[in-house]
């Protein structure tokens, strides 16, 4: 062995170390058993007759494990299936946490008060003025909110994170703005609500005044001037009204979505006044004619003012008030209060408007070659000469310029150069309903005035 070293030594380092591993190798070689020793190491001693080569049963504690062999049944395997699906997709705990939702939490209403803007209510109502840009950039919203007044009053509804989510505002009886915001910003619309139109029938006999007896009739102060307008130039409502004279209407009310909003048209109307009945049936064309076609209109107004009282009528022998001397009064004087407006009697052209110390401001109109008519003593004059006039246009206000004892119009109505009665003349009539119009305008006027004497008849009959 000693030899063995020595001659170890002798050799060059290279080979010392190859010599080195393959004594290595060796030995780890000889002392690793191999598989069949450790098995037969391990294995118990059964017995020690076996024959080679012949098969035992092992126990079962010492057999290599192996995968099952049976299949599961189909409703098990899909049981397991299942619930391994529903654990793979539950989120983790930190997808769970999602935002809350929106919903509106509180709605409260807003009246605008004097002095407001949009601004100011949005921000008494506790929103931004980016929310006040934001919804002006909407059409709608710019048109209508940007112009609200004070007494009208704007919904808005707030979600449950307090901020803007809903914005409502009536723009009449009938149209509602809504304004609403969802995850692209701000959107409008309006609603309109069902307005239908109902009929409705009144009718009164004077025993004081007009006034009060359109007021007993349950009719509103717009509808009694409506009518006095309409009959206006046949009667004159200030000095032809008799105790017993009567009237009789049938006008339209609207509704909307079953809830009244006002009084509509007149759609037919009679009146009779010391015995003479009048008739008026309302067209499609918006105007008014007598139950056989005839237009309500006249060319002149019977009066050109709303006046309390005639001071002095028509006469060509009155003594003047001023200088005590028989002087024609060839007009009409109507009282009635300073700044009381005037109206142009007829349609024509303005060939005077002027002042001088014995009328005062006046005004002279032409209409046509027969026509002429004067208004005398006004405060004010609101046309100049030469200007076109129509029916009913305000031409100035009553006054008391000039030589005069009171207040007052002093009007004149001039035929072919004569002066005559404005309150008795017999003035020209308007043109009657076209021809090819006649024959459906008598229809409606037949069924509506039908209509009228069948509630007339029946509010007799429960008097």
């Amino acid at each position: 062995m000693r030899k063995v070293i020595t001659l170890f030594k002798l050799l060059p380092k290279k080979h010392q170390l190859l010599v080195s591993i393959l004594f290595a190798a060796t030995f780890i070689v000889i002392c690793i058993p191999s598989d069949d020793s450790q098995a037969s190491n391990q294995a118990p001693q059964v017995s020690d007759n076996k024959e080679l080569n012949t098969r035992y049963s092992v126990p079962l504690a010492f057999r290599t494990p192996e995968a099952p062999s049976r299949q599961l049944d189909e409703p098990e395997a899909s049981q397991r299936k299942s619930k391994s699906e529903n654990i793979s997709s539950q989120p983790s705990p930190v997808a769970q946490k999602t935002k809350p939702s929106r919903y509106i939490a509180d709605v409260e209403r807003f009246e605008v008060k004097k002095g407001d803007t949009l601004a100011a209510l949005f921000d008494r109502a506790g929103l931004s003025p980016r929310d006040v840009y934001e919804i002006t950039l909407l059409p709608h919203a710019k048109k209508n909110l940007l112009k609200i007044m004070p007494g009208e009053s704007l919904s808005i509804s707030k979600d449950n994170l307090g901020d803007l989510a809903k914005v409502e505002y009536e723009v009449n009886e009938i149209t509602t703005l809504h304004i609403e915001k969802d995850a692209e910003g701000y959107r409008e619309h309006l609603s309109h609500k069902k307005v239908e139109k109902r009929n409705q029938f009144a009718s009164a006999t004077i025993s004081s005044n007009f006034w009060n007896a359109g007021v007993a009739a349950k009719l509103t102060p717009n509808q009694i001037m409506q009518l006095a307008t309409i009959f206006g130039w046949d009667i004159d409502f200030a000095l032809d009204l008799r105790e017993g004279d009567s009237f009789a209407l049938i006008f339209e009310e609207e509704y909307a979505d079953g809830e009244f909003l006002r009084n509509g048209n007149i759609l037919a109307a009679e009146f009779t006044n010391q015995g003479d009945r009048y008739t008026a049936v309302r067209y499609t064309d918006g105007q008014y004619y007598s139950d056989s076609g005839r237009s309500m209109r006249k060319a002149f107004l019977r009066s050109p003012v709303d006046f309390k009282y005639v001071s002095s009528n028509f006469n060509p022998r009155r003594l003047h008030p001023v200088t005590g001397r028989v002087k024609a009064h060839r007009g009409v004087d109507y009282v009635a209060a300073v700044g009381t407006p005037i109206k142009a009697a007829g349609k024509g052209r303005v060939i005077k408007s002027a002042y001088n110390k014995y009328n005062g401001n006046y005004v002279f109109i032409k209409h046509n070659d027969t026509y002429t008519t004067k208004y005398l003593h006004l405060t004010k004059r609101k046309v100049k000469a030469g200007q076109s006039v129509k029916q009913g246009q305000i031409i100035g206000t009553l006054g008391r310029t000039g030589r005069v004892t009171g207040a007052h119009l002093h009007y004149e109505f001039i035929v072919n150069g004569v002066h005559r009665n404005p309150r008795t003349i017999k003035l020209p009539k308007a043109q009657a309903i076209a021809r090819k119009e006649k024959s459906k305008f008598l229809a409606i006027s037949k069924a509506i005035m039908a209509k009228l004497e069948h509630n007339k008849q029946v509010q007799l009959a429960m008097q």
